[in-house]
């Protein structure tokens, strides 16, 4: 294959229309790309919709590891052996299309097309850099920033002028697998941030710019006026005691 042939190659139509080694898919919400623990035979390029990546552990606790939107690859493990299986689970949060490309295709591509193996190179460093800020987040932050975190990804805030955003349908839930809380927490965190303007919550979320704001220059509001007290725990019965010989 010479230069200009090379030269020649659009990723963006390769990435929208079927041909050798892959096809276009359509799933409902809830619908199951791969499971964990299958044959990883090929990788997904999602056109349109959302998606989640979850795992299951030994126990069989489910965890959500995060969320996909269109342009996100998934399952890519297919190319690193010919034996390798899903590390992970895939599912549509809702209604989406995604190019399947078989794993013998896709190390073609990644091969014989430089094009399509940078556009590929970028989108994994990019994933690498969001799994590192995500750990950081983890770590560093409280579990109410990192809601708020989690809000401002799915809505895909960050260019300006860019509209208020529904996210897509997603639960409490899920929520809290991914920012390492409990459901009652997300449940506290979403009514305040209701209560302080930053998202709406009728059916669906729609997440405010001002939630953008707020986290970029850190200045959520301080959690002690608005969080349950703990009720102090009942006396012992020594202490009881105690008070009784005093009166």
């Amino acid at each position: 294959m010479d230069r200009a042939a090379k030269k020649s190659f659009d990723n963006v139509h390769y990435l929208a229309t079927e041909g050798t080694g892959r096809q276009i898919v359509r799933l409902k919400a809830k619908q199951v790309f791969f499971s964990q623990g299958s044959p990883a035979e090929s990788v997904f390029y999602l056109q349109t919709g959302r998606a989640k990546i979850t795992v299951v552990s030994k126990r069989g606790k489910e965890a959500t590891v995060t969320l996909l939107a269109a342009g996100d690859f998934a399952g890519e493990e297919a190319i690193t052996a010919g034996d390798a299986l899903r590390t992970a689970s895939a599912s549509a949060l809702i209604a989406c299309i995604a190019l399947k490309i078989d794993r013998t295709e896709m190390l073609r591509v990644l091969h014989e097309e430089h094009l399509f193996s940078d556009f590929f190179l970028n989108f994994m460093l990019r994933r690498g850099m969001r799994t590192q800020a995500d750990l950081i987040d983890q770590l560093f932050n409280s579990s109410e920033r990192r809601l708020a975190r989690t809000l401002l990804l799915m809505a895909e805030f960050g260019e300006p002028g860019e509209p208020e955003t529904l996210i897509p349908p997603v639960t409490q839930e899920t929520l809290a697998e991914m920012i390492g809380t409990t459901r009652s927490r997300v449940s506290f965190f979403m009514n305040r941030f209701r209560k302080l303007g930053y998202i709406e919550y009728n059916g669906r979320i729609r997440v405010n710019r001002s939630l953008l704001t707020v986290v970029l220059h850190d200045q959520l509001p301080e959690e002690n006026a608005s969080r349950p007290k703990l009720l102090d725990p009942p006396p012992s019965a020594a202490r009881t005691a105690r008070r009784a010989r005093l009166v």
